[in-house]
């Protein structure tokens, strides 16, 4: 179970909300609980981790509603859907979106267990790669203007001997930012080398 993850319950019903928190909470999920969308979303902060179990049919606006802004804000949590009202054609919307699950009411314990521990497993994926993307941003910080040129040569596939002549430098030199340049990126490949430098938006 990954504790460092909330589940974020909006539902309007309160005895809904009191219900899954309790649930959650037994069974050890650190839990955050609204009871309307806007009241998420008026909380809401992009440093927030976790998973959302959202109501469908909420007075104001609606689960899928909140879905899509929240995907309009940046905010990469899955999604659960629960509805007392479910149909093909709202589930279907609720998976465009990349909802994880679309559940009826009432909720059978097992699959509500089961779709919160696949969005906390994507959320915790979602947490590992934006920290990698982060960490190789800085990384590229590091390089130096020329190292920099360097890459941006070498990612296109030149070959060290036709850069040199463009850079007005020694194939030698090249070489060697190209060591350096690598080493400090922590990549030991050219592909490695192609994918950290997608990152990068220049100077």
């Amino acid at each position: 179970m990954q504790h460092d993850l909330t589940v974020f319950i909006v539902d309007d019903d309160p005895a809904v909300r009191d219900a899954l928190g309790l649930l959650l909470g037994v069974r050890g999920y650190r839990t955050a609980v609204f009871g309307s969308a806007e009241a998420f979303l008026q909380g809401w902060q992009p440093a927030w981790s976790g998973a959302l179990l959202i109501d469908i049919r909420m007075s104001g606006m609606d689960g899928l509603s909140l879905q899509r802004e929240l995907i309009a804000r940046g905010c990469t949590m899955p999604v659960v859907i629960m509805s007392g009202h479910g149909d093909v054609s709202t589930a279907r919307m609720a998976f465009k979106a990349d909802a994880v699950d679309f559940l009826e009411k009432p909720l059978d314990d097992a699959k509500l267990i089961g779709a919160i521990d696949e969005a906390l497993s994507r959320a915790r994926t979602n947490q590992s790669e934006q920290q990698r993307r982060s960490r190789s941003v800085s990384l590229l910080s590091e390089l130096t203007p020329r190292e920099r040129e360097v890459m941006q040569l070498v990612v296109v596939g030149r070959h060290n001997r036709d850069i040199g002549p463009e850079l007005g430098i020694s194939v030698r030199t090249v070489e060697v930012h190209k060591a350096r340049l690598m080493s400090k990126l922590g990549v030991d490949n050219v592909a490695d080398l192609v994918r950290i430098s997608m990152l990068d938006q220049g100077d």
